[in-house]
């Protein structure tokens, strides 16, 4: 089966739903597949057929990427363990939502969005809790009355009036007995974890560390096409270096990848002593680097 299906099934199912997309990403090491936009939403998304194969360091830099640059960070794929991924059903890796194609499809393109998500032990809802208290009080029972027909606690009850997830028989049962909507949706767009921790490694020719010495503020990289990103006065710019022989075709999709972001492009070349610009990425020589004396340079330089 093709390599590029997958990926191919999700960028059409993005276009489907009218979001401009991002050359797909494929370079070596890769933290993502593609971006997408679609007016103040952007989402990032890495492409995995099973999605145990997707790496801490992986999903470290999704997260820290999307937190940047006020994304969505998204697993799409179609396996888990032995199991095909459920559709409508939302799973669990290192923190961020995975899904299958077709939960991509019903979210983005029919306006549906899940209900379920996957937790050791199986698939689970979270309830509406605000609205379960005021049915069953409207109902005249009491926490104890309507345990007794699930056949559980008078503290589950009590936990679930708080927002704590349940089974789906469960859900079904509340559902029937008060005739009212109480399960949550799962909202994709906007899903936030908490932040990273700063993550700084130093680079031959202290290059991000050139950077930190003109004012900005860097968030280096794991398996992301750019080795960094670098923030500086409202703007973040994603920053890659090498040889020149490595750099050119990372610059072309970097570019890409910043025009559908709205950020800034810098590829910094250590065996280059000039400057030019490939599309909307600039290429600049590692010493010329070094004669920057601020960020505000550097960001004159991109805008030329």
């Amino acid at each position: 089966m093709s390599q590029d299906r997958l990926p191919q099934m999700v960028i059409s199912i993005m276009l489907l739903a009218n979001f401009d997309v991002s050359e797909r990403c494929n370079i070596r090491p890769r933290s993502f597949d593609l971006i997408a936009k679609k007016g103040d939403n952007l989402v990032i998304i890495k492409v995995a057929s099973h999605i145990d194969s997707v790496s801490a360091d992986i999903t470290w830099d999704l997260n820290l990427i999307a937190r940047y640059l006020e994304a969505t960070p998204l697993i799409v794929g179609e396996r888990a363990r032995d199991t095909d991924l459920e559709r409508g059903v939302v799973y669990i890796r290192y923190g961020l939502f995975a899904l299958n194609p077709e939960t991509l499809y019903d979210y983005f393109v029919e306006g549906l969005s899940p209900m379920v998500y996957a937790s050791p032990g199986g698939l689970y809802v979270r309830i509406k809790g605000d609205l379960l208290r005021e049915v069953r009080e409207r109902f005249r029972m009491s926490l104890g009355d309507l345990a007794s027909h699930l056949g559980v606690s008078r503290r589950t009850i009590s936990k679930y009036e708080s927002g704590m997830g349940t089974t789906l028989d469960v859900a079904i049962k509340l559902e029937e007995i008060f005739n009212a909507p109480l399960v949550e949706t799962i909202e994709l767009l906007g899903y936030r974890t908490p932040e990273p921790e700063k993550h700084l490694e130093s680079t031959p020719g202290d290059v991000l560390a050139d950077l930190e010495r003109m004012g900005m503020e860097i968030h280096a990289m794991r398996q992301a096409p750019f080795q960094a990103l670098a923030l500086f006065d409202r703007h973040t710019i994603l920053t890659a270096y090498g040889t020149s022989q490595k750099i050119v075709k990372r610059a072309s999709l970097i570019g890409n990848i910043s025009q559908i972001t709205k950020t800034f492009a810098m590829c910094v070349v250590t065996d280059y002593k000039k400057q030019k610009k490939i599309g909307k990425t600039l290429l600049i020589g590692e010493e010329h680097l070094h004669t920057l004396e601020d960020g505000s340079e550097l960001i004159d330089m991109i805008n030329e």
